[in-house]
């Protein structure tokens, strides 16, 4: 079963489409990154996913419908948004002690052991806590519910590269176990890259790219053209094309690499370079159009 599986997902707010029919299959055990510019309908499609907005169309997170059965799924769920949700003048015990009683599922030793390797004292209030530290009491309290699903919504927005390396190895090394699902926002593209098993472009409410990130890495190929085969790869159909100093860049979908071999390097694009690419070409590239 699907941890999450979407069926022409609609949304609008009056004539603004945020997500105009979205279809969406997230495995047991995937990390998927969803991924999209501001508008996009990202956020959109976590409140549905999180039964915070009404929608159109066919959804079921961990088998129940998140807008109806709400309540039984949140005991399942966990999410950190992007803005802090904590009371400043709560000391980090007390939310520890809310936590335990609010919540069937909360192991408060688990929490313990994780603040344990951080500089996050029992005895601070969240006011004297910097961002990095709040965010990183967020993370212990969710890591510590024996969740099945957890959401998360630009989780590192304004911290700096050392907090954010060590949440995503966190999350990575103390807390997914393969059994869990991971669907995490960011505009941090290349960041989370390496964490990721899926992907999920979305572009003012609808997706134009889904697959496997071996899908993705197999599909896509990078070629760094100088100027004699700049006319031959762009008769290769091309869906991206950059300068950089005296080459020009090029990407392809499913090209063979044989093909492209002639023309240059060969690599594999980045996660954030191909996003750019996309975002530029509107075509939908999901699992049923690979090659």
């Amino acid at each position: 079963m699907a941890c999450i599986e979407a069926r022409d997902l609609r949304k609008a707010f009056g004539a603004t489409v945020a997500l105009g029919g979205v279809n969406l299959s997230v495995g047991e055990g995937r990390i998927l990154g969803l991924i999209g510019p501001n508008g996009a309908g990202k956020s959109t499609a976590l409140q549905a996913i999180l039964g915070l907005t009404s929608y159109q169309g066919e959804l079921k997170v961990l088998g129940r419908d998140p807008w109806t059965a709400r309540d039984a799924l949140m005991a399942e769920v966990c999410f950190i948004a992007d803005v802090a949700v904590l009371p400043r003048w709560m000391k980090v015990w007390q939310a520890l002690d809310y936590m335990a009683g609010v919540h069937r599922r909360f192991d408060r030793q688990a929490a313990e052991g994780f603040l344990a390797k951080t500089a996050v004292k029992r005895t601070s209030r969240v006011r004297e806590l910097s961002k990095g530290m709040v965010t990183q009491l967020h993370l212990a309290l969710v890591m510590a519910v024996d969740a099945k699903l957890l959401v998360l919504d630009e989780p590192t927005l304004g911290l700096d590269l050392l907090f954010r390396k060590q949440f995503y190895d966190t999350l990575l090394n103390d807390y997914f176990d393969h059994s869990r699902t991971i669907v995490v926002t960011t505009h941090q593209v290349e960041e989370i890259q390496h964490i990721l098993t899926d992907v999920v472009f979305l572009n003012r409410g609808r997706v134009v790219l889904d697959g496997s990130m071996g899908d993705v890495e197999a599909r896509f190929r990078e070629v760094l053209v100088g100027p004699d085969a700049v006319a031959t790869a762009r008769a290769l159909n091309p869906i991206h094309e950059r300068r950089m100093f005296d080459r020009n860049i090029f990407i392809f979908d499913g090209t063979p690499r044989d093909r492209l071999a002639a023309l240059g390097e060969v690599r594999t694009p980045s996660l954030a370079d191909l996003f750019v690419a996309m975002m530029n070409d509107a075509t939908p590239r999901g699992r049923e159009t690979a090659t």
